[in-house]
């Protein structure tokens, strides 16, 4: 039997398929490129066929479960067919301002969901604009991509659900989210990595897999890279250097800060608190193709903290660990040496992600003891020392830096991989 993990991040999909012993047999990937808003739907759902009915042709036939991951907070509008109504909200789309201050107003305090760029103020700022009649589920990415391969349409796991309001307590969604969108239009919340349903038999068709593969509910694409790095101990901590700067702490307690983009997801019976900043690698993109990344790195000695102090966001706006959709991007003086400006990026980043473990601390969560590194920025020994001597803390590279692993182990083993880790 074979397990496959499909992660949709900003820039591109990535499958990766393991056996019953968690050994990798299979992975690929398929770049986005430059999308417009009129077209992300309709290439993820391509990239999602592709990925699929492109597996060896031995795997397909013995594949047994799927579980997706998605960016945290994206939103689609939906008819009952799952055809989007609405270009896709991203997960940083903070065009929402006025539905996040009517949430904070009517929300429980500090809740993620009082956020312009959560994913109910997301669907309270669609459904002003479509009406009643024009949509009638509103759904994350994760949920969608899943509902397209099992048919069964309107379900969403409590990770994907905390940014649409989701009670942590109770594990549904609570009165005043009834109040405010109407929970007949919101998918019911259910565990990640519940069963939903089997492969739908056209898609099975279609896609040339077992009839029998079971797709399950899904995670953000952040949990799914701490799934991967496998840690299990509170004060573990997973930083994921992708496109984003994501922050999870494996926690005894839950903290909560709305002013600063806290929030904690269910993790069994412990907590896995944190937070993601808008700053990370699409940032150096913007500058720096990898080869050349490479080729400065080496210029750069670690141990010499870089004087430039940089705000280093691909846009205005910042989510963690600052709430400020206001924030302006902050990228000079920049040097003549474009190793010294590389230098001031990645030490300016490495400091927002000192500032974070920080203030989880502050606010009451365990004290992080050491971090595992997961994403492209991985792969980056400067950038990895730089951080280090930052943080005062062992950091490492997680031994599966992908997501797509994390997916495929939720596939594997369903809600029980929460609590395998949280014992």
């Amino acid at each position: 039997m074979y397990f496959l993990g499909i992660d949709f991040g900003t820039s591109g999909a990535r499958r990766c398929v393991i056996d019953a012993e968690g050994v990798i047999v299979d992975e690929d990937r398929r770049d986005f490129g430059t999308l417009g808003d009129y077209e992300r739907a309709g290439i993820w759902r391509e990239a999602l066929w592709d990925l699929v009915a492109s597996l060896p042709s031995a795997i397909r036939t013995l594949l047994s479960d799927i579980a997706l991951d998605g960016t945290s907070g994206t939103v689609l509008a939906c008819d009952e067919e799952l055809s989007p109504r609405h270009p896709p909200l991203l997960y940083d789309d903070d065009r929402a301002v006025e539905e996040a201050a009517l949430i904070a107003r009517t929300a429980v305090p500090g809740h993620p969901a009082a956020a312009a760029s959560s994913g109910l103020a997301k669907v309270l700022w669609l459904k002003k604009r479509l009406g009643l009649t024009g949509a009638r589920l509103y759904v994350n990415q994760a949920d969608w991509l899943s509902g397209l391969l099992s048919g069964r349409v309107g379900m969403t796991d409590y990770h994907n659900a905390l940014k649409m309001g989701l009670d942590l307590d109770d594990l549904k969604w609570p009165d005043w989210v009834e109040y405010l969108a109407d929970v007949n239009y919101l998918p019911i919340p259910i565990a990640p990595g519940a069963r939903l349903a089997t492969v739908s038999r056209p898609r099975a068709r279609y896609l040339g897999i077992n009839t029998r593969c079971m797709v399950h509910a899904g995670t953000t694409d952040s949990i799914a890279a701490f799934l991967a790095a496998k840690v299990n101990d509170s004060g573990d901590a997973v930083t994921s250097l992708g496109s984003t700067l994501v922050l999870k702490l494996l926690s005894d307690t839950r903290v909560e800060s709305s002013d600063h983009g806290v929030y904690s997801h269910w993790f069994g019976d412990r907590w896995l608190a944190g937070g993601a900043s808008n700053a990370g690698g699409a940032v150096l993109r913007q500058f720096f193709d990898d080869r050349t990344l490479a080729a400065l790195s080496e210029r750069i000695d670690p141990t010499v903290a870089s004087p430039l102090d940089y705000l280093p966001l691909p846009k205005t706006g910042e989510r963690f660990p600052a709430n400020d959709p206001g924030l302006s991007p902050r990228l000079a003086p920049r040097p003549a040496d474009d190793a010294e400006f590389l230098h001031g990026l990645l030490e300016s980043l490495a400091r927002i992600e000192a500032r974070g473990y920080g203030l989880l601390s502050e606010l009451g969560a365990t004290p992080v003891r050491r971090v595992e590194t997961a994403g492209g920025g991985a792969q980056n020994p400067v950038w990895m020392h730089i951080r280090q001597r930052l943080l005062g803390i062992p950091v490492a590279r997680a031994a599966h830096t992908e997501a797509a692993y994390g997916a495929a182990l939720l596939a594997r083993d369903g809600p029980q991989c929460f609590v395998a880790l949280a014992t």
